[in-house]
């Protein structure tokens, strides 16, 4: 099938989505554009703070888009085409976007509080330990599988025959490997940019919040930035070991989680956001293009046998947690109460910030799996991320294989040479990673300042400072990075995401009953995705035995407990309740 009639007819399937389905649940709870929200009530110029809506949207696309919708999406697709798209269409109407949208909206009442502390209000102080344990243990997997990913990316070659090159270019710096061949050092252009960029984030931060300029100004300086920092890099790239770049980031994490939002955080997501909206659009445009010039997908519609199952594991339910952020996300909801609605300055934002911005994500995922099945095909896609010697399966290399794919469909769209479209597809990765490393090291301080507050009656000094829990979240973090793999963590991550999103839409649904209304749009979903994660963490646990990864096997035992407590305490609480109103007469 021709690759744009395909990514046309998903955008107009996710555009009906949000008309219909998405107005339909806002007016279902209630949206009210009088009501104050805490940005305005609270405004103490650190965590909460009014921003302005567009701004706001860049920062939480940012944040949530990550490498989710690009790895899932991209590692998914050996259970073939259809499967994929399906559950990125499907999944993100029904249940993704309802899910931010709605743990958006219930912190935005509930004063900017966390999903842990909405959980309090209904499931109770354990139900809460047990919800913020949860969101922690989610938090340190998401964040060590992105910090492999991102070294990954920050040192990825390839070799300049598949980029179109020659030996005698003088572009971009290269290596000749023991093959013979030359490498292009597409990484170390790409960290050069991030660090040119992270530096001039406080001067952006300092202009637009503390001299209030104006955002079309803004923008044009950091599409400045952004493009100097590429140009810099062709001529001064930086090149680490991936180990050391390991390290570097997380003392980088340390520092912004440490200090005011305005300062690294908002600011450096707004410049990068520039890339990533320009890199959707190059990936939309470039789709479609290649199609007007003949371009199909070069894959199986289903591929549920063999390798496939080999490599991932059953259909049912490894690629519902495969895919992950790309349909659904928990990690999510950590970013929706725990940043976005302390800056949510009108209630009426948060359907296209929480809804529309999970959808914009879900064409994230989409324009990854038709750049792979229509630029890079199916043969070197699987010896890129799924290469075998011997029968057994080897480390592959997500980002690179999606970059690649970047780079050949802008060369089938618009002839453009495949360095620069490559080169543009490493970016974007590297600017969701590091954005949404950043955001999730910031919340899981917040989560750990809430956690020893309801475990301790007294507590200390040291557990309430900000440099304490911030080094507390990077080094175990490291700990999880530096000892596994992203393809190893990758599975664990995505069945711990998908399930704190069902354990975020069971609080939501309890809220809403509280507040007597409508629920069902959260607790189907929410029944769907525990059914499905429970199982796959089970399955997990018995992979993770059989190959003496103790440390997984550990947490997934931990996340299997915490997430049936939850459910547990959730049945508890609508029996009383069902009891409490029908001694009402209700």
């Amino acid at each position: 099938m021709n690759i744009a009639l395909v990514m046309i007819g998903s955008v107009a399937a996710l555009l009906l989505g949000y008309r219909w389905y998405g107005r339909f649940i806002a007016r279902s709870v209630g949206v009210d554009e009088t009501q104050p929200t805490p940005a305005t009530t609270v405004n103490d110029g650190i965590d909460y703070v009014p921003t302005k809506p567009m701004i706001l949207f860049g920062h939480h696309y940012a944040s949530i888009a990550a490498a989710g919708p690009i790895v899932g999406p991209t590692l998914a697709l050996y259970y073939g085409v259809v499967p994929t798209w399906l559950w990125i269409v499907f999944g993100v109407i029904f249940i993704g976007a309802v899910h931010d949208f709605s743990v958006l909206f219930v912190s935005a009442r509930e004063n900017g509080k966390s999903i842990a502390e909405v959980a309090r209000k209904t499931l109770g102080k354990r139900g809460f330990v047990f919800f913020i344990s949860f969101a922690l243990l989610l938090g340190i997997l998401v964040t060590a599988a992105f910090l492999d990913l991102a070294a990954r990316a920050l040192t990825s070659e390839y070799t300049l025959e598949g980029l179109h090159m020659t030996s005698e270019q003088t572009l971009i710096r290269t290596e000749i490997k023991p093959d013979g061949q030359h490498y292009a050092k597409l990484g170390g252009i790409a960290s050069t940019s991030v660090v040119i960029i992270t530096m001039f984030s406080p001067l952006i931060g300092y202009l637009l919040y503390k001299r209030s300029a104006g955002v079309l100004a803004m923008s044009a300086l950091a599409i400045v930035i952004s493009v100097a920092s590429v140009l810099v890099g062709f001529e001064f790239p930086v090149t680490f070991d991936p180990r050391l770049w390991m390290l570097i980031l997380s003392v980088y994490m340390i520092i912004a989680a440490r200090v005011p939002v305005w300062i690294i955080l908002q600011p450096r997501d707004f410049i990068n956001v520039h890339f990533l909206y320009a890199g959707l659009l190059a990936m939309i445009t470039g789709i479609i293009a290649s199609g007007i010039n003949g371009v199909v997908i070069q894959a199986p519609a289903f591929n549920l046998t063999g390798d496939a199952l080999r490599a991932l594991g059953l259909a049912w339910p490894f690629l519902f947690v495969t895919i992950a952020c790309g349909a659904c996300s928990g990690a999510h909801c950590l970013i929706a109460s725990g940043t976005t609605s302390k800056q949510l300055s009108s209630e009426k934002h948060a359907l296209p910030i929480g809804y529309g911005g999970m959808l914009l994500e879900a064409v994230l995922g989409l324009c990854v799996t038709l750049c792979i099945v229509g630029g890079l095909g199916f043969i070197e896609y699987e010896a890129i991320v799924w290469p075998q010697a011997g029968g057994e399966f080897l480390p592959g290399n997500a980002p690179l294989a999606f970059a690649l794919a970047v780079g050949k469909t802008l060369f089938n769209g618009f002839s453009i040479p495949p360095l620069y479209g490559t080169l543009f597809g490493i970016l974007i990765l590297e600017g969701f990673v590091i954005t949404t490393i950043d955001t999730l090291i910031r919340l899981e301080r917040y989560l750990f300042e809430e956690l020893w507050e309801a475990l301790l009656p007294t507590v200390p000094a040291f557990l309430k400072s900000r440099t304490f829990n911030s080094l507390l979240a990077v080094a175990l973090m490291m700990i999880l990075a530096f000892s596994n793999a992203y393809q190893t963590i990758w599975p664990i991550f995505g069945s711990a995401n998908q399930l704190l999103a069902a354990l975020a839409l069971i609080a939501v649904t309890a809220w809403f009953v509280q507040k007597g209304k409508k629920a069902w749009f959260t607790a189907l979903p929410a029944a769907f995705m525990v059914l499905t994660t429970l199982v796959s963490l089970g399955l997990l646990l018995e992979r993770y035995l059989s190959d003496r990864h103790w440390l997984l096997a550990s947490t997934d035992v931990l996340l299997i407990v915490l997430a049936v407590g939850v459910v547990i305490l959730t049945f508890r609480y609508f029996y009383s309740l069902r009891g409490r109103l029908a001694s009402e007469g209700l």
